[in-house]
């Protein structure tokens, strides 16, 4: 795995080496940066923007958003191999200046509501394919004023899965690519 595009390109991305982290493909995280940066449907500029990457795991999305210039990024991964990973491809991209991590269970976090200063443009929500609560992770993001007003919420699920949302959230696009099924949502 690398960075496709911007000042980090081309550069290694450490997988981790368990069987319980499903790493996003690149052809599946290149064709969502296609999406951010050019469909009329989004209002998102990347440059500059503030990211939250929930579920991390490697960090592959939320570096891919530093390496194209976003202003920064909040990472939130509580599984400690993969955390490890994720803190060692910061490591080796020496990014340190732009990155937070919150070290604790996502469920808890957005609970909480103490961990966050600002809202954000672009969150990412990556949880495992079998996470059921992701109606209750979209409620508490918008409970918690976490998102900008033209902010999206980007989701990866199993393609084999049909998911349903409350009312008040608009899909906005839905694409698959073989297993990944990828949504750009607002609420």
């Amino acid at each position: 795995m690398r960075i496709i595009s911007g000042k980090y390109k081309n550069k290694k991305i450490i997988l981790p080496k368990d069987k319980l982290t499903r790493p996003l493909r690149d052809q599946v995280k290149e064709s969502i940066f296609n999406i951010i940066l050019h469909s009329n449907l989004l209002k998102i500029d990347l440059r500059n923007s503030k990211v939250l990457d929930l579920f991390s795991g490697s960090g592959s999305f939320g570096l891919e958003c530093l390496s194209r210039y976003a202003k920064n990024i909040v990472f939130c991964e509580n599984y400690k191999p993969t955390l490890n990973v994720l803190k060692k491809n910061i490591d080796n991209l020496d990014c340190w200046e732009q990155i937070e991590i919150i070290e604790e269970n996502i469920f808890k976090v957005l609970k909480e509501n103490k961990y966050f200063k600002s809202k954000f443009d672009i969150i990412f929500l990556d949880p495992p394919f079998k996470e059921v609560r992701v109606i209750q992770l979209l409620d508490d993001i918008k409970k918690n004023h976490l998102i900008e007003k033209n902010g999206i919420i980007i989701l990866h699920r199993s393609s084999k899965d049909k998911e349903s949302f409350s009312k008040n959230t608009e899909v906005i696009i839905e694409k698959t690519y073989g297993l990944s099924k990828i949504f750009f949502l607002r609420i």
